[in-house]
């Protein structure tokens, strides 16, 4: 994994021509390496004024499991929807198995989002999540998507 987040091959405007998120939902920050429908490097700046910290805790702000895992799904579905076939269509959940969350992420936290797309079929297929904090492992996954036109 290439830990030089310098090298940015995509940024938020890039990402938001390719899938159709937008804040306050859009979740990563940009796309640092991608092999289409492969592998995608992907990195979210995580900021002190998010707005599920407000709530998620106020007294120890940490960002919910559930969105690093939609952050994982996020960088997927760039690496999905950007293979020629794909362009212009959106990916869906079908599913996450067996998600395990290991480090606290705060503000200030740079979080790395490796998605390797493990099964790519015409409309659905699989793919292995692993969110990255300092080189330690902070949430692995398997996401099951769907693509629909």
């Amino acid at each position: 994994m290439d830990n030089n987040a310098e090298n940015i091959l995509m940024d938020r405007e890039g990402i938001m021509e390719i899938i159709p998120h937008r804040d306050p939902f859009l979740l990563i920050d940009a796309i640092l390496e991608m092999q289409a429908g492969e592998r995608v490097l992907a990195v979210k700046y995580v900021k002190e004024d998010e707005y599920y910290f407000r709530g998620h805790f106020p007294q120890e702000k940490v960002m919910p499991g559930v969105l690093i895992v939609e952050a994982l799904a996020q960088a997927g579905a760039v690496g999905i929807l950007s293979m020629p076939a794909n362009r212009g269509k959106i990916a869906y959940f079908g599913g996450i198995r067996d998600a395990k969350f290991r480090e606290k992420v705060q503000p200030g936290d740079t979080l790395k989002l490796e998605v390797t797309l493990d099964r790519v079929r015409s409309r659905a297929g699989t793919g292995t999540g692993t969110a990255w904090l300092d080189g330690k492992i902070a949430c692995r996954c398997e996401i099951l998507f769907a693509i629909g036109k």
